[in-house]
């Protein structure tokens, strides 16, 4: 197989999915290009292809022979402006001159005395050279047969040259320049949400080097180096603390608001806050490899899983132009009026289409990775949105998945704490996971371990120590086939949980029972999702029935028991066979193929976890049940949104078009107007920009 290279190019100057096609298409005709991607919120193309063949020069060349540019170096965002501010002095100043025009040329008719006062080649060269930008770059795009947001409204502008309206065309142009304007300023605030989480991510590090600190760019730090982070400063690294403590607040990769305590051995992520103490870090990952550097990636390419409404939304858009011109042509036949054929020809927006839903989707998707929420693509959100089974994996999922000791049952006169203090001293040098539930129970009830003068592991079956002069068994019951028939042994081994027997001196002298706690904020999120109508939610895992059962019965859903990874593919294809859209919830590990075969897949706890964050559709950046129900609601407020938008946006030009054909809107009027849908759609769309701010 040929080897291909990735290539980032960053693109300026698209304002809304018809610009990133143009670009997509002017690019894959190059010698070389395999595939490309161009994305809309991050201002970039992703080229694939043969490294001898392809070439910047050629593809920033193709980029600007479309009519937009390749920057030298891509512009990182130096600013937080607050968008409603910002949006409304920009509504405020367009409806102005929206009114000046209406007042001004039409009421006052001083439009058409200036017409007349004028010469009509200085009103013609004012049109030429003010529109020069917009008529070169529709002039190009002919060339390529292309037909842009701005054909139409340059041929209205032809139209009242050709009948000597030049006051009209110079209209027609100021407002496809201002147009131009709002449109960025809407592309720019939808792209609001990705940029600021790219200014969490510190640009230097301070790396210890032959025994000094040097402050060296992000870029340069190799993974296994030390990095000195110092109180109120940003980690600029993945990595493990190997000194120090400190407080940290993880909310740029958690969205938790609550910090964190860390020392040696705790795992740190990247753009993470350092808020109280120093730590020494030694790198794991860095730059594009950190969490924080694949969360932005992944933010920024979301637009590539485009929803379905979308999809409708952008060929709507390609049929649009041409019902536009039919529009003009029946216009002109029927009234003979070549001033209400330019009006329509210039009152038709057919960006605000393209632009009603990827705003609303870029401006979701990126406000929620800073609430800890990261979606891949507008797709999943639409799906979400219109889900209505959920699935749920047990273990790491609905639970903690680190057992907990819940019973100590005495078998003699020996206490539970002593029973539980030599069970833990003979468990004091084991790793296996339920050793450490034994070990966390002692240490809760502040009881003070022995030194093993022995200890020998059971292979399948626990562990045999020498503590205190007594020989301690800890183990299964399978270890004493005498105690088989105990009563308390049978009741809670009724009850599904996992028991160990303590053997003292061949003595059963107690029973230790653990078990895999259930997330205490399961049941209140759980109650939220029926709230919101998901009814159908069962649990599947690969634990025994007795287990799932008391899980399922204390939170009220289904179960299926001992299943392997492919048996939870299997349920999901069958819902999905039953037509119904499958939301799964697993750990992103042995649940990968069923996260990624559901409609929609989340991930618990993805920080850090490759595989949850390649498998899964949507993952939860912290281990917390109540992002699941935010996740819904999150996902149904954006499709009313688009759908808000797209519905504004055919009623505004269905009534433009109509006034227009009926020569009720003059085209000086017709141009003000034909620049007020992309501000109704950021208005609109205003809601989800603040969303990642509310909390």
């Amino acid at each position: 197989m040929a080897k291909t290279v990735r290539l980032e190019v960053p693109i300026k100057g698209m304002d809304c999915a018809q610009c990133a096609h143009h670009v997509e298409k002017a690019i894959a005709q190059l010698p070389g290009v395999a595939a490309v991607e161009v994305f809309l919120a991050a201002e970039k193309a992703v080229v694939h292809g043969d490294p001898q063949q392809l070439d910047l020069a050629a593809i920033r060349q193709a980029v600007e022979g479309a009519g937009y540019s390749v920057p030298e170096m891509p512009e990182a965002p130096t600013s937080r402006e607050r968008v409603p501010r910002h949006f409304t002095l920009l509504l405020a100043a367009v409806f102005a001159l929206v009114l000046l025009v209406v007042v001004a040329g039409e009421w006052l008719g001083l439009f058409e005395k200036l017409n007349v006062a004028v010469p009509f080649p200085l009103g013609l060269a004012l049109v030429l050279v003010g529109g020069y930008p917009v008529f070169r770059n529709v002039l190009r795009a002919a060339l390529r047969r292309q037909v842009t947001s701005h054909t139409l409204m340059t041929l209205g502008a032809v139209a009242a040259l050709a009948v000597g309206e030049w006051v009209a065309a110079a209209i027609v142009v100021l407002f496809m320049r201002v147009g131009d304007f709002v449109e960025r300023f809407t592309g720019e605030s939808a792209r609001r949400a990705v940029r600021d989480l790219t200014l969490l991510a510190p640009q230097t590090a301070r790396v210890e080097r032959s025994g000094a600190e040097v402050e060296v760019p992000v870029g340069e730090v190799k993974p296994g180096e030390t990095v000195i982070v110092r109180p109120g400063e940003r980690i600029p690294v993945d990595g493990e603390v190997v000194a120090g403590h400190a407080t940290v607040d993880q909310a740029a990769i958690t969205g938790e608001a609550m910090p964190v305590e860390v020392g040696p051995g705790s795992q740190v992520f990247a753009a993470t806050v350092a808020t109280l103490g120093s730590l020494r870090i030694r790198a794991t990952r860095v730059g594009e490899d950190s969490t924080f550097g694949r969360v932005i990636k992944l933010v920024e390419e979301a637009e590539a899983h485009r929803a379905e409404v979308q999809r409708l939304a952008d060929k709507f858009s390609s049929y649009y132009l041409p019902v536009v011109a039919g529009v003009t042509a029946v216009t002109w036949l029927l009234s003979r009026n070549p001033l209400a054929a330019a009006a329509v020809l210039v009152v038709a927006c057919s960006c605000s289409f393209a632009l009603a839903t990827p705003v609303a989707m870029l401006a979701s998707i990126g406000a929620a990775a800073r609430r800890g929420l990261l979606i891949k693509g507008g797709k999943y959100l639409e799906e979400l949105a219109r889900a209505d089974v959920l699935l749920v994996d047990k273990t790491g999922t609905l639970t903690l998945g680190r057992p907990q000791i819940t019973d100590v049952v005495p078998l003699n006169n020996l206490p539970a704490a002593e029973i539980l203090r030599l069970a833990a001293s003979a468990e004091r040098y084991s790793e296996h996971p339920l050793a450490e539930a034994v070990r966390a129970a002692a240490a809760a009830q502040g009881l003070s371990l022995l030194e093993p003068q022995t200890f020998t592991p059971i292979p399948g079956l626990g562990v045999q120590a020498q503590v205190n002069g007594h020989q301690v068994v800890v183990g299964s019951p399978r270890l004493a086939p005498e105690a088989q028939n105990l009563p308390a042994l049978q009741q809670l081994q009724a009850s599904g949980k996992t028991l160990l027997l303590v053997v003292v001196d061949g003595q059963a002298v107690g029973i230790l029972a653990a078990a895999d706690t259930l997330r205490p904020e399961v049941p209140q999120a759980l109650a939220q999702l029926k709230a919101l109508g998901i009814e159908q939610v069962e649990l599947l895992t690969g634990d025994n029935p007795q287990t799932a059962a008391r899980l399922a019965e204390e939170l009220g859903v289904r179960f299926r028991a001992n299943l392997l990874p492919e048996d939870k593919i299997r349920i999901v294809k069958e819902y999905q066979r039953q037509g119904h859209r499958v939301v799964m919830i697993g750990d992103g590990v042995n649940d990968a193929p069923a996260l990624a075969q559901a409609n929609v897949g989340i991930a618990m706890g993805a920080a850090g976890t490759d595989v949850a964050l390649e498998a899964a559709h949507l993952a939860l950046m912290r281990e917390d049940w109540t992002l699941v129900p935010e996740a819904f609601r999150l996902a149904r407020h954006t499709m009313g949104v688009v759908l808000g938008n797209l519905l504004f946006t055919a009623l505004y030009n269905l009534a433009g078009l109509s006034l227009a054909a009926l020569g009720l809107l003059p085209p000086t009027v017709a141009a003000a107007a034909q620049s007020l849908p992309d501000l109704g759609i950021l208005g609109n769309s205003a809601r989800l920009l603040q969303a990642g701010k509310s909390r």
